[in-house]
């Protein structure tokens, strides 16, 4: 399978809608994956559901900053917000990890690192 059947797939499976929107979505993905607090609300997401009030004590650490990091989440798609009375709990999106974990592996299985070829070789356009 090339690279291009696979965008193909996912397009046609809906994980992206086109390709400018799916490098987007990668792009908020990689954004909200590269905050370190957001790394620890995700690995305490990995077991099950948790309200902000739960996340924030396992976490030290406001609710008013803890929030903005949800949203930050929520807005890249790889985290669930669910209301129930008064709280909002918060779960793993799987299918928005799957996706970014479909990307990275794609640049392993078609992206043999080749040495670098040097510039002399190159054509040149003068």
């Amino acid at each position: 399978m090339t690279v291009s059947e696979w965008r193909q797939g996912l397009l046609s499976q809906g994980a992206i809608t086109d390709a400018g929107r799916g490098a987007e979505h990668l792009a908020g993905a990689f954004h909200a994956l590269s905050d370190p607090l957001r790394l620890r609300v995700l690995e305490l997401l990995r077991s099950r559901e948790l309200c902000v009030c739960e996340l924030s004590e396992q976490l030290a650490v406001g609710q008013s900053k803890l929030s903005f990091h949800l949203k930050t989440l929520k807005d890249a798609g790889l985290v669930r917000a669910r209301q129930q009375k008064r709280w909002t709990y918060y779960s793993l999106d799987l299918s928005a990890l799957v996706a970014v974990e479909q990307y990275l592996a794609e640049y392993r299985r078609f992206g043999p690192l080749l040495p670098a070829r040097p510039c002399d070789d190159l054509p040149r356009g003068d």
